[in-house]
Parts: C-alpha cells; sequence; structure tokens
C-alpha cells in the first residue's frame, strides 16, 4: 500500500470514529457512571483508535524509508 492509500484508509477511520462519536454523545446509557466501560460503541471506537494508530505508525515507518533513498 502506498502512503496515499494509508492516508486515504486513515481519514475514512477519523471519520466512521466521528460518527460514532456522535452517536456515542446522543446515548441514555451515556448517563451512567460507567457507561464508556460497557458500551459497545465506545469499544468500537477504541478499536478505530487502535487501528489508525497501526496505519499511522506505518505510514511514519514508509515515510522514513523514502528519506533514507
Amino acid at each position: 500500500m502506498s502512503i496515499d492509500e494509508l492516508q486515504e484508509e486513515v481519514d475514512k477511520l477519523l471519520e466512521e470514529m466521528d460518527e460514532l462519536q456522535d452517536v456515542c454523545d446522543t446515548l441514555p446509557e451515556c448517563n451512567n457512571d460507567d457507561a464508556c466501560a460497557t458500551c459497545e460503541t465506545n469499544k468500537k471506537i477504541e478499536a478505530l483508535e487502535e487501528k489508525v494508530e497501526a496505519l499511522e505508525n506505518k505510514i511514519e515507518q514508509l515515510m522514513g524509508e523514502e528519506g533514507e533513498d
């Protein structure tokens, strides 16, 4: 995958994460103290955050390799 393709994937994941966070703020369960710990939407957001971080690390790695060429 090229850097542009990876960045496009990151952008898509960030957009999806934003949509989930918007939904998350409106859920009635969010009024509970431990809501985030048991919320499936929050778990999806965390998984997306991990994917974004992994992709960003890969982009940085590829950019570093390009700089060495």
